[in-house]
């Protein structure tokens, strides 16, 4: 392949992670996955809104390095696709991790969500974290509390994660309405008892 043509691939695949807003996304490997089930896997993911692109590292390296987004290029060695879009990169995360399960074939490599490289592990871990819809509940019901609280109660094992999931929430807090500063109510002066006045003699 020529240097222009691969220039050429490398400004397109600039241009669709850019339009696209493709800035946290799951890596896969799914070498030895039969064509059935990429088709059934892909159309699938298709209707949850998340999209699965197979790529060339070099390129994506390349592309990824002019986006500032360079450190997630460690992750691509080997065969790829980039799983990306859905409500989240966590609902995203928890669908690869599913079809793991029904085709052991595909392999997770890692993620890269809010500028944090997960590797395998962590992006496992990601999955089993809870879903944007189950954050805002946890928000919306715990707007008082601190985010480290927050954070503490749902961190798993992909600990690299818990600093961008409490960024999720604080933002979550700044947008949530102050509750009133309560104010101990003060108790009414005791009324001081009259006397009356002395009758004369």
């Amino acid at each position: 392949m020529s240097k222009y043509v691969k220039e050429l691939m490398r400004g397109e695949l600039e241009k669709r992670i850019t339009g696209e807003h493709i800035t946290d996304f799951v890596v896969i490997s799914t070498q030895g996955v039969d064509g059935v089930d990429n088709n059934v896997m892909r159309g699938a993911l298709a209707n949850k809104k998340i999209k699965l692109m197979v790529v060339k590292n070099a390129l994506i390296k390349r592309a990824l390095a002019n986006l500032k987004m360079e450190t997630a290029g460690a992750i691509f060695t080997g065969p790829c696709a980039i799983a990306y879009g859905g409500d989240s990169i966590v609902d995203v995360a928890k669908e690869i991790a599913d079809w793991v399960g029904k085709v052991p074939a595909i392999h997770i490599k890692g993620a890269f969500l809010e500028g944090t490289v997960l590797d395998g592990k962590g992006a496992e871990g990601l999955s089993k974290m809870p879903g944007r819809a189950q954050l805002q509940g946890m928000v919306v019901t715990l707007f008082k509390s601190p985010g480290a609280r927050l954070a503490g109660a749902i961190i798993s094992p992909a600990g690299r994660i818990a600093g961008c999931i409490k960024t999720i929430i604080e933002k979550g807090e700044k947008a949530a309405p102050e509750a009133p500063a309560s104010s101990a109510a003060e108790a009414p002066a005791a009324a001081t008892p009259q006397t009356s006045p002395e009758q004369p003699a």
